[in-house]
């Protein structure tokens, strides 16, 4: 049930980083961990007396090969290091340290530093160690990279690539020009994703631990929320991170709807649409003047309402459906008849609250993105099935509801399952005071407004859950179980901002 990812993009790779950071594994331990498992394998395979010269970039993959030097010198081999592209180059301080004690190493290991092509020569040694760029980079190579990989496939030794041959695009396995040919690609955690088609790059593979805890993978952590955050030129105009529109509300629910357009807001998008009827999109319009109203006709949700929805749906970039919008006939009926045009235009949406209880009375696959969040209740009708205590059957329920409908669940609980039907990721952010209600639709803003952001479904779900949760616990730091929802919408941005702050304020310590 909570199998590994058995090939990992670039993505991936920065979300278990900065996961296993969260877990109390630094940077750092991994960099040892990976550049010792690099030496190793070196040295199962030749003896001391063999030379060894590494080619190591400034960033973090040429780190790998300044650790990996420095744990064959200790195993009594010779070796050469150059580090191409100069020191000034290096911008990460756990590089810049293993380079420094490199240099601090001149009885063993030789140090060289290149900043243009001019330097690069004839590589003569046994072993050149791949180093120089590693998961994330794409596109042709750059000089006085570019000459280094030239020299180091013209070499005879036996070429060793650190987690990636350079030059070859992790994810896709694409060259554009020219990439290592190595004999022996020793890859960090797990295979990636474009070695399925860089095969003739790779050499023979061996897959490394490097000391990753299960747990970065499985749940969600401030690596979810760092790969969904997009930057922002100087040059962006309004629209260009998304419109989202909520569909809900009635004569008894108007704050839910408001919340998830609110939250949808703090996330990062750019316009927020609530479309209510008349007199509870009044109501909406006085809570903030952050919210675009639509005043549909009627005092319920209807399918009269959809021709005037439509060019909204046409323009907007997400839709949420559901909350508070009530489960009058009409309303359903009219819940009924939006499902076909939210496939139309194949939208991303998500289906909350009212909105899973109508999606109940006709079961079936979604066709177009969606992503539902169910709370047990919701999820019995849903499914026809009672959640299972434990995680591991939730989770398994998670997955088969997925399935069934076509759809990313989000299972709300003490700890959250989210599922795309093959993926699976835990949440445990949040707390006991976030039964109060509303909490919900917030998370289906945060959630939603990543999607109309462009987020993958999975990944905003996953992201969302983490934020949601931890906006809680640090509004349940001050209030303990007197928070009220718009208090995580106070919380939403500092997550965000710096997603790393939940390490010290976590529920319970």
């Amino acid at each position: 049930m909570f199998d590994r990812e058995v090939y990992l993009t670039s993505t991936d790779v920065r979300r278990l980083d900065l996961n296993s950071e969260y877990l109390g594994v630094s940077p750092l331990q991994l960099m040892e961990n990976a550049g010792s498992a690099v030496a190793a394998e070196i040295a199962s395979r030749f003896k001391p007396e063999s030379k060894i010269l590494i080619l190591a970039g400034p960033g973090r993959n040429g780190g790998d090969g300044m650790v990996a030097a420095r744990h064959l010198a200790s195993r009594g081999f010779k070796v050469n290091l150059i580090l191409v592209g100069g020191e000034a180059n290096i911008k990460d301080d756990i590089v810049s340290r293993n380079f420094s004690t490199l240099k601090n190493m001149s009885s063993t290991i030789q140090t060289q530093t290149v900043t243009d092509s001019t330097g690069i020569g004839e590589f003569e040694a046994d072993v050149i160690v791949d180093g120089l760029l590693g998961v994330g980079f794409r596109g042709p190579l750059r000089q006085p990279i570019l000459e280094a990989v030239r020299a180091l496939n013209m070499s005879r030794g036996f070429k060793v690539s650190i987690d990636v041959p350079t030059g070859v695009d992790s994810d896709s396995g694409e060259v554009y020009g020219e990439a290592v040919k190595a004999d022996l690609t020793v890859t960090l955690h797990a295979e990636k994703a474009g070695f399925r088609k860089a095969k003739e790059y790779l050499g023979e593979v061996k897959v490394a631990p490097i000391g990753i805890p299960p747990e970065a993978e499985l749940y969600t952590g401030p690596g979810d929320v760092e790969v969904v955050l997009k930057a922002r030129p100087a040059r962006s105009k309004k629209g260009d991170y998304g419109r989202l529109l909520v569909i809900g509300g009635s004569e008894t629910y108007s704050g839910a709807p408001a919340l998830v357009a609110l939250a949808a807001l703090r996330s990062g998008t750019d316009l927020a649409y609530v479309a209510a009827p008349y007199r509870t999109a009044e109501a909406i319009s006085s809570m903030s003047p952050n919210l675009i109203t639509i005043k549909l006709a009627g005092e319920h949700f209807n399918q009269a309402n959809l021709g005037q929805l439509r060019p909204y749906i046409e323009r907007a970039t997400t839709v949420a459906v559901g909350p508070g919008m009530g489960l009058h006939k009409e309303s359903v009926e009219a819940f009924k008849k939006l499902l076909p045009i939210l496939q139309q235009y194949s939208k991303p949406t998500l289906i909350d609250a009212d909105g899973l209880k109508a999606l109940a009375t006709f079961k079936g696959r979604l066709g177009f993105p969606a992503v539902l969040t169910p709370h047990a209740g919701e999820f019995e009708n849903l499914s026809g099935r009672k959640v299972p205590a434990e995680i591991e059957g939730r989770a398994t329920e998670a997955k088969t509801l997925a399935c069934e409908y076509g759809a990313v669940i989000i299972l709300k609980g003490w700890v959250d399952v989210v599922s795309d039907g093959v993926k699976v990721r835990l949440n445990r952010t949040g707390n006991p005071g976030m039964t109060v209600g509303g909490t919900g639709d917030v998370l289906s803003g945060v959630v939603a407004g990543l999607m109309a952001q462009g987020v993958d479904p999975f990944q905003a779900s996953a992201a969302g859950a983490f934020i949601n949760g931890a906006a809680g616990d640090i509004a349940y730091k001050e209030y303990g179980p007197h928070l009220t929802p718009t208090d995580l919408l106070e919380n939403i941005h500092k997550i965000m901002n710096s997603p790393m702050i939940h390490k010290d304020v976590r529920y319970g310590g």
